[in-house]
Parts: structure tokens; C-alpha cells; sequence
């Protein structure tokens, strides 16, 4: 059967699996040589000729075909064919299908993983321009800092200079002056000894006799009361060494009296002194435990003094929760990042029970670093302490003690304690600069007592300016944090929190009389934020209780975008006054040079003129 497999190819070809036909109508084995030979050779008009010969032979092949057995079996075997070739013609399709849905499948994966290249090449590149403008604007406060010191520098010269030639002419003044006040005294006195001396020569016979009169008298009383002590000395000892005698005899005469006597002075020593050192361990006890130190101007540890002075108050701190460390804070995203790391740590290590990590906190004033130590020890459920570097630098010898209190105190506390130190280069300063003995031994006390970390207490320093810190001190840092002025975002941030806080809240309170005028809160908003450049934190809060005072000051009591905007700018202008006060009035060096001049000045002013002047 397999001859029937090329049937479905070509009809014609069934001719070879029949007998050879006979000719037909003069067709034989060689008619198509003889048409082949009779188109060479009646040229090529003879390919249009029709060939009945070869239609013959299909027809004869057909019936042949039809008259064998095996027509059915061919027949159903090209039905076969047919169905199988249709089959895989569909399967072929379906594959086909299926491979143009992966390539749209692959093509999407290939579009969306290049979108995600875009995107990540855009946020790098972002970052990349992020970074350029952050150190071009570190460059340009680079800049600025080096011209104002130079500007600084070069005032500071011209008025070295102006008050060297001041010194110089009051100098010459004052010599004058005294050469002239010399010169007076001088004639002045010689016309007072003058006198004197013309008076005691023409009374000197009265003086002389007044003088014997009155040795005489004062030699009769002298020897008067020289007799009468004598006489009571005497009496006096007879009497005291007869009372001792008899009273020694008799004391001597019986021993059981003396053993008591040397017991009870043994027993009266003994007390005296144990009495004095147990009163003096419990009072220190006491001290460190329940007693606040006076250099801890705030805290939020339970004391029972402070309980009875301030009920109210001792109670809400027992009932407030530990709150998230950023709520109501507003910073920097990277400094929030830092700060948010550093309160995570905290809890952590007071729960794991650590060593604390000590912080610096540098920055502009007002930028939030108070605010945020308390919100760590809130956070962290620790207590917190805040004290100033001033008040060390005003106690004297003082200080040292007052410091071995603080942190003898801080120790004691069950919780932890933050101890924050505001204006730590107060007392914190360079030792190796002009600084007082007492407040050097204060350093000293202060880094003996910072040398080990501890479990107890964690220390948060604060200061304007770090670099006039001592070494020793920052070598105790673990880790500074910068607090930098705010930003476009987040002083529109500040803003919108303290409009809502002092304006927005008493009035939609009601118990004040205080109204919002209609006005788009949000762009008025943004507005301040954009023209407050420059102030800090806690400038934008005073600036909005300010919007609070004026519109309390009003007759009428509405807030509006007017007043939003006039005290905006009222306030920019300030900011503006102050910088350029620092900058020519409160220079360290200015004020030093000041003081040393107006400390000549008062030291060597004469009477005369200091009593004209007043």
C-alpha cells in the first residue's frame, strides 16, 4: 500500500502503477516523441496545440483506477491525509498564537524593565543634582563665612587701631591731669604746714602745760584701775581654786566616780561623732534621691519636694505616655532620618540595658534641639534634666561640687536620665584659652566624671558654636548631630503647623474672641514660607504668636491675610537688624576690647570727675 501515499501529491502519477496504455486515436509510446519532434520542427507555433493524447491517458488511468480494488482504501486514506494535514494546520496556528503572545508578553517585560532603567537613571541623576547644589550652597556658606571673618578681621584692626589712639590720648589726658593735681597738692600743702606751724609756735607754751596737766591726771587713773583689777584678779583665783580643790578632793576620793565620768565622755565622743557621720551619709542620701540639684533648672523626675510645691503639674508628668520622637517636631529629612536612628537606638539600649551613647547637638539657635531631647527621653521612657553652662561659670569654687551633685543624683535614677546641657560652651570652653582657675577645676570635675560610659544617665550637649569646645569634651562625643536652619519645605511645614495651632484651633474653639478672615490658607501659607528665609524654628513660632497678639489687639478681633503677610515681613525685617547687630555689635573680640577699656577707664577716673559726671 505504500504506492498510495503520493496520491495526494499529483493525479497523473497513478499512470505508473497501471498497465501501459494502448494508443489511442494514433497516440502510441513514442506520440510524444513525435510531438516533440513535430515542435522542433513546425517551429513554435506548435506548443499552443492542445494534446488529447495525454487526456486520453488520465481518462483511462481514472477508470482504471475506479475498476481496481484498492480505489476505497485510497480514498479513505486521502480523507485521512486531509484530516491529519488539517490538524497540524490548526496546531500550527495555535503555536503560532502562542508564540505572538510571548513575544507581546516579552515585549511588555522588556518595555517595563526599561522604564524601571529610566527611572532609576532619573532618580540618580536627581541625586547626583541633589548633591551639586547641596555643595554649591555649602560652597557659597563657605564663601560667606570666610568674607565676613575677613570683614570681621579687618573691624576688628580699625578699632584696635581707634581704641590704641583713644588709650593713647586719654592716657596723656590723665597724666596731664595729675601732673596739674600734683602740682596744686603740692602748693596746697605747704601753705597748710605753713600755718599749722605759724599756730604752734605762738600757742607752743599753752600746748606744753595742757600736756603735763593731762599726764598727770591719766598717770593717777592708770594706777587707780591697775590697783582695783589686781584686787579683784586675786579675790577672783582665791575663790575658783577653792571651789576646784574642794571640788578635785572630792572627785578623786571616790573611783567609781571617775570610771563614769571617763565612760560618759568616751560615750559623749563616740555619739558625737557617729551622730555627725550618719547624719551626714543620710543627708547625702537623701540629697542624691529626692532632692533636685540647684543647677537642674527642669526635670521630669518624680521628687517628692517638687510633688508638694507643684501637685498639678507632678501628676501630669506621672500620666503622660511616651510619644513618637518627631510629633510636633519638624526637621531637616536627613536629620530626621539621624534623629530618628538615635531615638531607636536609645530605647533599645535602655531596654537591653546598655551603655549610653553620649550626643552633641550643634547648630543655629532655634533650630529644635532642646525640643527634641526632651521628646528622647520621652520617647525613650527615660527622664530627662536640662541645665545651662552659665550657671556653672557663676558659681565660683562652687561649681566643682555642684557638678559631683548632678551627677550624683543623675545615678540615682531608676529609669535613666538624659542630662542635657544647654550652652555647654558656657563652662566647656578650651582650657589651654584665658579661663579662671575655678572654672578649669569645673572642667576637670566634669570630664573626671564623663571619663567611663555608664548605664545610669546618657549626656546630650548643646551648643552654638562646637569648635570653641574643649578636646577632652569631644573626644566624649559619640556622635554630633548638625541642626540646620530650615528649608523651603520645612518652614512651609512650621508655618501650617502654628497657623493651625494659635489661629485656626482658638478659633474654631470659640472660648476666645478671635476670628479667620476668608482667605486661601494654604497659599498665604506658602507665601510666609517663601519670604521667611533665613529664620529658624522658633522665629516662625514667635512670628505666629505675633499673628495671635495682633489680631487679639485688634478692635474687631479677625485674623487676616494682610496681617499674615505685614508681621511676615515685620519679622524678615527684624531677622534682618540682628544679623547685621552680630555682625557689628557682638563680635567676642569687640566686647572683650570693650570691657578691658571700660574697666580702665572706671579703675583710673579721678574723684572729681566722677562726681561732676553724676
Amino acid at each position: 500500500m505504500s504506492w498510495l501515499f503520493g496520491m495526494n501529491q499529483r493525479p497523473q502519477d497513478f499512470s505508473q502503477f497501471v498497465p501501459p496504455p494502448t494508443a489511442v486515436g494514433g497516440g502510441g509510446a513514442d506520440g510524444p516523441g513525435d510531438s516533440d519532434s513535430g515542435k522542433g520542427k513546425n517551429g513554435p507555433m506548435e506548443a499552443y496545440r492542445f494534446d488529447s493524447a495525454a487526456l486520453e491517458r488520465a481518462a483511462k488511468a481514472a477508470k482504471d483506477l475506479e475498476s481496481s480494488k484498492y480505489a476505497k482504501d485510497a480514498l479513505e486514506l486521502t480523507k485521512m491525509q486531509e484530516v491529519t494535514k488539517q490538524k497540524e494546520l490548526l496546531e500550527a496556528a495555535k503555536e503560532i498564537e502562542l508564540r505572538i503572545e510571548g513575544a507581546k508578553a516579552e515585549g511588555k517585560r522588556i518595555e517595563q524593565e526599561e522604564r524601571r532603567k529610566t527611572l532609576q537613571e532619573q532618580s540618580k541623576l536627581d541625586h547626583q543634582k541633589a548633591q551639586y547644589q547641596d555643595q554649591l550652597a555649602r560652597k557659597r556658606y563657605d564663601d560667606q563665612l570666610v568674607q565676613q571673618q575677613r570683614v570681621n578681621d579687618e573691624n576688628i584692626k580699625r578699632q584696635e587701631e581707634s581704641v590704641a589712639k583713644q588709650e593713647a590720648m586719654r592716657k596723656a589726658t590723665v597724666e596731664h591731669e595729675l601732673e596739674q593735681r600734683h602740682k596744686y597738692d603740692m602748693k596746697r600743702l605747704e601753705a597748710e604746714m605753713g600755718s599749722r606751724a605759724k599756730i604752734e609756735r605762738e600757742n607752743q607754751d599753752l600746748t606744753l602745760e595742757q600736756i603735763r596737766v593731762r599726764a598727770a591726771e591719766d598717770r593717777e587713773t592708770t594706777l587707780k584701775s591697775l590697783i582695783e583689777k589686781r584686787e579683784t584678779v586675786l579675790s577672783s583665783i582665791k575663790t575658783a581654786g577653792t571651789a576646784i580643790g574642794t571640788g578635785l578632793n572630792a572627785f578623786l576620793s571616790e573611783p567609781a566616780k571617775i570610771q563614769a565620768a571617763v565612760g560618759g565622755l568616751v560615750a559623749l565622743t563616740a555619739g558625737y561623732f557617729a551622730a555627725k557621720g550618719s547624719l551626714g551619709i543620710i543627708f547625702r542620701f537623701v540629697e542624691a534621691r529626692l532632692a533636685k540639684p540647684s543647677l537642674v533648672r527642669e526635670t521630669s523626675r518624680f521628687s517628692p519636694f517638687e510633688a508638694l510645691r507643684h501637685p498639678v503639674q507632678t501628676i501630669k508628668k506621672i500620666q503622660k505616655k511616651p510619644e513618637d520622637i518627631l510629633e510636633g517636631v519638624v526637621l531637616n529629612p536627613r536629620v530626621e532620618e539621624r534623629v530618628r536612628d538615635i531615638a531607636i537606638a536609645t530605647k533599645n539600649t535602655k531596654y537591653n540595658r546598655g551603655m549610653y551613647r553620649n550626643i552633641l547637638l550643634h547648630g543655629p539657635p532655634g533650630t529644635g534641639k532642646t525640643l527634641f531631647a526632651k521628646k528622647l527621653a520621652m520617647h525613650s521612657g527615660m527622664d530627662y534634666a536640662i541645665m545651662t553652662g552659665g550657671d556653672i561659670a557663676l558659681l565660683g569654687r562652687e561649681s566643682v561640687g555642684a557638678i559631683h551633685k548632678v551627677f550624683d543624683w543623675a545615678v540615682t535614677s531608676r529609669k535613666g536620665l538624659v542630662l542635657f546641657i544647654d550652652e555647654a560652651e558656657g563652662f566647656l570652653r578650651k582650657r589651654h584659652e584665658n579661663i579662671s582657675e575655678e572654672l578649669r577645676m569645673a572642667i576637670s570635675a566634669f570630664l573626671y566624671r564623663t571619663g567611663t560610659q555608664t548605664d545610669k544617665f546618657m549626656m546630650v550637649l548643646a551648643s552654638n558654636t562646637p569648635e570653641v569646645l574643649d578636646f577632652a569634651v569631644v573626644d566624649r562625643v559619640h556622635e554630633p548631630v548638625e541642626f540646620p536652619l530650615p528649608t523651603m519645605a520645612e518652614r512651609e511645614r512650621l508655618v501650617r503647623l502654628y497657623f493651625e495651632k494659635y489661629i485656626l484651633l482658638p478659633a474654631s474653639e470659640g472660648k476666645r474672641r478671635l476670628k479667620v478672615a476668608e482667605f486661601d490658607y494654604s497659599k498665604a501659607c506658602t507665601t510666609v514660607a517663601q519670604i521667611t528665609k533665613g529664620m529658624s524654628g522658633r522665629e516662625i513660632t514667635n512670628l505666629a504668636l505675633d499673628w495671635q497678639m495682633t489680631t487679639y489687639a485688634s478692635l474687631e478681633g479677625v485674623f487676616t491675610d494682610d496681617i499674615m503677610l505685614r508681621r511676615a515681613n515685620a519679622a524678615v525685617q527684624h531677622k534682618k537688624h540682628k544679623v547685621s547687630w552680630r555682625s557689628s555689635h557682638e563680635d567676642k573680640k569687640t566686647m572683650f576690647s570693650a570691657a578691658v577699656i571700660a574697666a580702665v577707664e572706671e579703675a583710673s577716673a579721678p574723684p572729681e570727675k566722677s562726681e561732676t559726671v553724676s
